[in-house]
Protein backbone atom coordinates (compact mmCIF):
# COMPACT_ATOMS: atom_id res chain seq x y z
CA UNK A 1 0.00 0.00 0.00
CA UNK A 2 1.25 3.40 -1.04
CA UNK A 3 1.38 6.00 1.67
CA UNK A 4 1.53 9.01 -0.67
CA UNK A 5 -0.13 7.89 -4.04
CA UNK A 6 0.57 11.75 -5.47
CA UNK A 7 4.18 11.35 -4.68
CA UNK A 8 4.50 8.13 -6.30
CA UNK A 9 2.88 10.07 -9.62
CA UNK A 10 5.22 12.39 -9.41
CA UNK A 11 8.33 10.29 -9.08
CA UNK A 12 7.17 7.74 -11.80
CA UNK A 13 7.10 10.69 -14.34
CA UNK A 14 9.96 11.78 -13.30
CA UNK A 15 11.97 8.94 -13.78
CA UNK A 16 10.17 8.02 -17.37
CA UNK A 17 11.66 11.51 -18.26
CA UNK A 18 15.08 10.69 -17.37
CA UNK A 19 14.74 7.54 -18.98
CA UNK A 20 13.29 8.96 -22.11
CA UNK A 21 10.34 6.76 -22.44
CA UNK A 22 7.56 7.85 -24.59
CA UNK A 23 4.89 6.50 -21.77
CA UNK A 24 4.39 5.92 -18.49
CA UNK A 25 1.95 3.42 -16.19
CA UNK A 26 0.65 4.94 -13.22
CA UNK A 27 -2.45 3.16 -10.89
CA UNK A 28 -5.54 5.82 -11.60
CA UNK A 29 -7.09 8.13 -9.42
CA UNK A 30 -9.56 11.16 -10.36
CA UNK A 31 -7.08 12.91 -8.09
CA UNK A 32 -4.05 11.80 -10.21
CA UNK A 33 -6.21 12.81 -13.36
CA UNK A 34 -7.26 16.00 -12.00
CA UNK A 35 -3.57 16.76 -12.13
CA UNK A 36 -2.19 15.36 -15.34
CA UNK A 37 -5.04 17.33 -16.90
CA UNK A 38 -3.81 20.25 -15.29
CA UNK A 39 -0.38 18.96 -16.99
CA UNK A 40 -1.71 18.24 -20.28
CA UNK A 41 -3.88 21.89 -20.22
CA UNK A 42 -0.22 23.81 -19.78
CA UNK A 43 1.48 21.94 -22.56
CA UNK A 44 4.08 19.33 -20.36
CA UNK A 45 2.47 16.16 -21.59
CA UNK A 46 1.39 15.36 -24.70
CA UNK A 47 -1.53 13.15 -23.77
CA UNK A 48 -3.08 10.50 -21.08
CA UNK A 49 -5.62 8.09 -21.58
CA UNK A 50 -7.42 5.97 -18.61
CA UNK A 51 -8.00 1.95 -19.29
CA UNK A 52 -8.96 -1.12 -17.38
CA UNK A 53 -6.00 -3.86 -16.85
CA UNK A 54 -6.61 -6.79 -14.51
CA UNK A 55 -10.08 -5.09 -12.84
CA UNK A 56 -7.70 -2.14 -12.23
CA UNK A 57 -7.73 1.43 -13.50
CA UNK A 58 -4.40 2.08 -15.02
CA UNK A 59 -3.21 5.98 -15.91
CA UNK A 60 -1.28 6.04 -19.70
CA UNK A 61 0.87 9.30 -19.87
CA UNK A 62 2.34 10.34 -22.94
CA UNK A 63 5.52 12.58 -22.44
CA UNK A 64 6.68 15.42 -24.29
CA UNK A 65 10.06 15.99 -25.50
CA UNK A 66 11.36 19.22 -27.33
CA UNK A 67 14.18 19.06 -30.27
CA UNK A 68 17.01 16.61 -29.07
CA UNK A 69 14.94 14.41 -26.82
CA UNK A 70 15.17 16.75 -24.29
CA UNK A 71 12.51 16.55 -21.91
CA UNK A 72 9.62 19.44 -21.90
CA UNK A 73 9.25 18.45 -17.93
CA UNK A 74 12.90 20.13 -16.33
CA UNK A 75 11.57 19.22 -12.59
CA UNK A 76 8.71 18.33 -10.55
CA UNK A 77 8.13 19.24 -6.24
CA UNK A 78 5.67 17.81 -4.03
CA UNK A 79 4.51 20.46 -2.27
CA UNK A 80 2.47 19.42 0.53
CA UNK A 81 2.64 15.98 2.19
CA UNK A 82 0.48 13.77 4.22
CA UNK A 83 3.19 14.69 7.26
CA UNK A 84 3.09 18.24 6.28
CA UNK A 85 -0.08 19.85 4.70
CA UNK A 86 0.46 23.29 2.80
CA UNK A 87 -2.88 25.74 2.36
CA UNK A 88 -2.57 29.20 0.83
CA UNK A 89 -4.86 32.03 -0.16
CA UNK A 90 -5.05 33.09 -3.44
CA UNK A 91 -2.95 35.61 -2.74
CA UNK A 92 -0.51 33.92 -1.17
CA UNK A 93 -0.26 31.54 -4.02
CA UNK A 94 3.67 30.90 -5.61
CA UNK A 95 5.07 31.91 -8.72
CA UNK A 96 6.75 28.94 -10.46
CA UNK A 97 9.88 29.91 -11.85
CA UNK A 98 8.15 33.58 -12.78
CA UNK A 99 5.27 32.03 -14.09
CA UNK A 100 7.12 29.58 -16.77
CA UNK A 101 6.49 26.81 -14.30
CA UNK A 102 2.61 25.61 -12.46
CA UNK A 103 1.89 25.07 -9.07
CA UNK A 104 -1.12 22.64 -9.31
CA UNK A 105 -4.04 23.86 -6.57
CA UNK A 106 -6.57 21.57 -5.20
CA UNK A 107 -9.05 24.00 -4.63
CA UNK A 108 -13.20 23.64 -3.57
CA UNK A 109 -13.84 24.16 -7.11
CA UNK A 110 -11.22 21.18 -8.33
CA UNK A 111 -7.63 21.22 -9.54
CA UNK A 112 -6.59 24.36 -11.12
CA UNK A 113 -3.24 25.68 -11.83
CA UNK A 114 -1.97 28.53 -9.38
CA UNK A 115 -2.94 31.45 -12.17
CA UNK A 116 -6.68 30.37 -12.44
CA UNK A 117 -6.62 29.65 -8.94
CA UNK A 118 -5.84 33.68 -8.84
CA UNK A 119 -8.64 34.55 -11.43
CA UNK A 120 -11.05 32.45 -9.33
CA UNK A 121 -9.92 34.25 -5.81
CA UNK A 122 -9.76 30.51 -4.55
CA UNK A 123 -6.82 29.05 -2.38
CA UNK A 124 -6.07 25.66 -1.22
CA UNK A 125 -3.54 22.56 -0.70
CA UNK A 126 -0.79 23.15 -3.17
CA UNK A 127 -0.28 19.98 -4.00
CA UNK A 128 2.83 19.97 -6.27
CA UNK A 129 4.57 22.31 -8.98
CA UNK A 130 6.07 21.69 -12.35
CA UNK A 131 8.30 23.38 -14.68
Amino acid sequence: MLTDPIADLLTRVRNACHAKQKKVDIPASQQKIAIVEVWKKHGFVKNYKLYRQENRGVLRVYLKYAEKGRSVIQGIKRVSRPGRRVYRGYTELPKVLGGLGVAVVSTPKGMLPDQAARENKVGGEIVCTIW
